[in-house]
């Protein structure tokens, strides 16, 4: 009873910053910092996203990868469902599939390296997992290439200067995907926090040791 009150509670939270990830990334961050535009810098999904990896690295770490790699399909599926009422298809696409493959190398690394110092195995599977969702999401989402997903989006094409500050002009999503993965990673470090204080909490169940297989 309790590993499915568990797994039910993990697709709940996966699939809740999924959808609120897939709606907030649609909003640039608004003002001016030193001279620099924060919207031609950040969406606020670049805030909320990070939260899925300790999901996932709660459930790898609890159940083991196998359990972890069907609450990343669940909360996939349902997430994907919901973002297309929530957002535009396009980006619903985009989300579905950077979350997919970003989520599955996050449990593939992290079952590698679990066995190792405590704070390894999440920090890693989430900045390289992060670096490959941001690379797939923001290609889907904006790239004029992928314009068979959905209608471009003008502002995102908008040329400006990268992260809002060098001379060098980019495409504004380029500058989103660079300003996203920065705080991804810098979120992914502060993750880290929360992960570390409920390890004593959310033990590994019996069968899962500390080198699961799957």
């Amino acid at each position: 009873m309790q590993r499915s009150a568990l797994f039910i509670t993990y697709v709940g939270l996966m699939t809740l910053v999924v959808v609120s990830s897939n709606v907030l990334v649609q909003y640039p961050l608004p003002g001016v910092i030193a001279g620099i535009n924060l919207s031609d810098l950040l969406t606020y999904g670049a805030f909320t996203y990070p939260v899925a990896f300790l999901v996932t690295d709660l459930t790898n770490r609890q159940f083991g990868p196998r359990i972890a790699r069907r609450v990343v399909v669940c909360g996939f599926a349902v997430a994907v469902l919901l973002s297309i009422a929530a957002a535009t298809p396009r980006i619903a696409i985009a989300s579905g599939s950077a979350f997919l493959l970003g989520q599955l190398l996050d449990i593939s690394l992290f079952n590698k390296l679990r066995a190792q110092s405590w704070w390894r195995a999440p920090l890693v599977g989430s900045l390289i997992g992060s670096a490959l969702d941001t690379t797939i999401f923001f290609s889907l989402a904006f790239a004029p290439i992928f314009s068979m997903l959905g209608p471009n989006e003008d502002f995102a094409l908008q040329v400006s200067p990268f992260l809002g500050a060098f001379s060098a002009e980019v495409p504004r999503w380029i500058s989103w995907a660079a300003g996203d993965l920065f705080v991804k990673m810098a979120v992914g470090l502060l993750m880290l926090l929360p992960y570390g204080a409920l390890m004593s909490w959310l033990k590994p169940m019996p069968g899962v040791t500390a080198s699961a297989q799957g």
